[in-house]
């Protein structure tokens, strides 16, 4: 698999002309990547070091408004720099852009001396030094579902987002005819994609008209996070290349299914062990899956918030339409929030259905490793297993619903402050209900169509 770089393999292609531009990369608060394009012989020359950027970036909204009220970055004090320390292990061609490489950036302190707790990349970190300490590492794979319109992006919205057709007029779901018409934008991300060093799996129709699904394949969860915010970034870029648009918003309208991202996840052992196997075992549940899985049952509530951020995040929940509604889990069943795949297998693990298409890669599976951990810490026991119709069944617990009651449960998780810190759950309910006001002030098409006249 080509791709990735060394400094050295990219000096030579500089040298030989096949790469001019080098993006320094950050991720902000949404998962989005943001910086800046350098020539590449700067790059080689001095940049590889370091870069910086303004501190706004980890206090802005998806408007990239400066949002008040932060602890770590704001008008009063003069929103000032963060440096972008190029992590070098990240540095890879991108296929898509004639000439580009990039690489991604760990956000420090202006000095350089300490990374910003509160940045996404830092926050996982956090975590995974937890995991380290007990001689574990979490393997994660995250799969991303989106739509493909036939408008561009510029057409899309230049029209408000509205009346925008999806490239299949019907679901297309494993669908082979339909998707060989999407093939030259599938295609072509696929390829990009791997071409870009990460190790794509499959694409495949999804469960609605124009509904796309991307798998790449697990690594480390670092290594997933950052596959993640790439493979998202391609979609887009190749996508507006061939003059399609494309959305991985939770829900883009009223009828069509949701866009989730299922979050796989398991832990191993510093030789490479999986420890959530036990071949004796009911299922080959390990007694610490066992604790993990019952830590994310028991505190799903309080990291819904890092699996749905936004408001629009929430319209997705519908029963009978593959999103989850309950935190129950059951094996190989897809009406559950948490699903065991792999039992009885080196592969066992986890899939939590429960995060949208809109997540930041790395919250989330900080979030999800954060109440794995306090489940075997604590020991606790797993629930039994749930069969049947999870959307019907009675007497179990439900997603929150709307980021409101999301944003309430976070705050007041004891779990979820021990493992990040205060300044980093004040940091993010503070971006929820920035999120959740200006929803509040806002008035929509639905409230103007059903009372203008009527009212």
């Amino acid at each position: 698999m080509t791709g990735l770089l060394t400094i050295d393999t990219l000096a030579a292609a500089v040298d030989e002309h096949e790469i001019d531009t080098v993006i320094m990369a950050q991720v902000d608060m949404q998962g989005r990547l943001m910086g800046k394009r350098f020539h590449a012989r700067h790059f080689l020359d001095s940049a590889h070091h370091e870069t910086h950027s303004c501190n706004y970036l980890l206090t802005v909204d998806m408007e990239m408004e400066p949002v008040p009220g932060y602890a770590s970055a704001s008008w009063a004090q003069g929103y000032g720099d963060y440096m972008m320390k190029p992590d070098m292990a990240t540095l890879r061609r991108l296929p898509w852009a004639p000439g580009t490489a990039l690489v991604i950036c760990d956000i420090l302190d202006h000095h350089g001396d300490a990374p910003i707790p509160v940045s996404p990349r830092a926050i996982l970190k956090a975590q995974l030094d937890r995991l380290e300490a007990k001689g574990l590492s979490a393997m994660m794979a995250s799969e991303l579902e989106f739509y493909i319109f036939r408008e561009s992006f510029e057409t899309a919205h230049d029209g408000g987002y509205r009346g925008l057709t999806p490239v299949s007029p019907y679901n297309e779901d494993y669908h082979l005819f339909q998707t060989a018409k999407e093939e030259g934008v599938m295609r072509a991300i696929r390829n990009g994609v791997y071409g870009a060093g990460i190790p794509v799996e499959c694409s495949k129709g999804e469960a609605w008209a124009g509904q796309e699904e991307i798998n790449v394949r697990y690594a480390d969860a670092l290594t997933a996070a950052d596959n993640h915010v790439l493979t998202k970034q391609a979609v887009k870029e190749i996508a507006f290349a061939q003059g399609h648009a494309v959305t991985f918003m939770a829900k883009y309208a009223d009828e069509p299914a949701g866009s989730s991202c299922h979050i796989h996840q398991s832990l191993w052992s510093a030789d490479g062990a999986p420890q959530f196997l036990d071949a004796d075992a009911d299922h080959g549940i390990s007694a610490m899956m066992r604790s993990y899985v019952a830590g994310l049952l028991t505190h799903a509530s309080e990291t819904t918030l890092f699996l749905a951020p936004n408001i629009n995040s929430y319209k997705r929940f519908v029963a009978g339409t593959f999103a989850p509604t309950r935190t129950v889990w059951s094996r190989d069943n897809r009406t559950a929030g948490y699903r065991l795949v792999g039992e009885n297998t080196k592969a066992i693990r986890i899939e939590n259905r429960v995060g949208g298409a809109d997540l930041n890669p790395y919250l989330a599976f900080a979030s999800q490793i954060a109440a794995g951990l306090a489940g075997i810490e604590a020991g606790l026991e797993l629930q039994p297993e749930f069969t049947g119709d999870a959307y019907t069944a009675d007497g179990i617990p439900e997603i929150p619903s709307t980021l409101r009651a999301a944003t309430e449960a976070a705050d007041g998780s004891a779990m979820l402050r021990a493992a990040m810190g205060d300044a980093v759950v004040d940091h993010y309910v503070h971006a929820a209900r920035w999120e959740q006001s200006e929803y509040d002030r806002r008035v929509t098409d639905w409230e103007v169509f059903r009372g203008f006249e009527r009212s």
